[in-house]
């Protein structure tokens, strides 16, 4: 089948996200200026660069995790494993600003080394954020849409050593968890690898 984005899906679901998938998750954790604290999972995350090394989510709607950054200008983003998953989507309870879905789901918030903002103490690892931009995207006739694209630079990292294998992290053991099309979620239980081919030993 073939539609025109404008024209609709004619499916019983749209199948745009089930399409872009998995996606990662980045579990969001900020402290407001007054020092209110939030947790949220955004499907809209991902890595842009590594020199340094920049991460990026992307929220539907000016959300609490984006009004808390857009004070502080820190945040973390915590990977979110299989173990956690029921803890990670009680984070997304719609919850009036200034509840903590940190004690709604019964996790543990624990100070970052390098940013005011706090970490998941049960999360794998965690990355330390600080905000380099917040963009808001356009479509193509030059409107704005609702999405805000937050990008921060990490300045720390926190690994659970139990997820290292011969000093690599171990994906079988993390279990990172990935959002797929409707309410589909996936974990890693196994790996595969691929090296990048080199033109001149390709013998063409």
């Amino acid at each position: 089948m073939f539609y025109r984005y404008e024209d609709g899906h004619r499916l019983p679901h749209d199948p745009l996200k089930a399409i872009v998938a998995p996606r990662p998750i980045g579990w969001i954790s900020s402290r407001s200026r007054e020092g209110k604290i939030n947790l949220a999972p955004y499907s809209f995350f991902n890595m842009i660069s590594t020199r340094p090394c920049l991460i990026m989510f992307s929220s539907e709607g000016h959300k609490d995790s984006v009004a808390f950054i857009e004070e502080t200008r820190e945040f973390a983003a915590n990977l979110v494993s299989a173990n956690l998953s029921v803890a990670m989507n009680a984070t997304s309870v719609n919850a009036p600003r200034g509840v903590s879905e940190f004690e709604y789901s019964g996790l543990t918030p624990v100070d970052c080394t390098l940013i005011a903002a706090p970490r998941v103490a049960e999360a794998f690892a965690t990355l330390e954020c600080v905000v380099t931009e917040i963009h808001k995207p356009k479509d193509r006739h030059g409107n704005p849409v609702s999405a805000i694209m937050v990008i921060g630079e990490v300045v720390g990292v926190h690994i659970d050593e139990t997820i290292l294998t011969n000093g690599l992290v171990d994906m079988t053991k993390a279990q990172p968890v990935s959002r797929l099309g409707y309410m589909d979620f996936a974990s890693v239980s196994e790996t595969f690898q691929m090296f990048r081919p080199k033109w001149e030993e390709s013998g063409r």
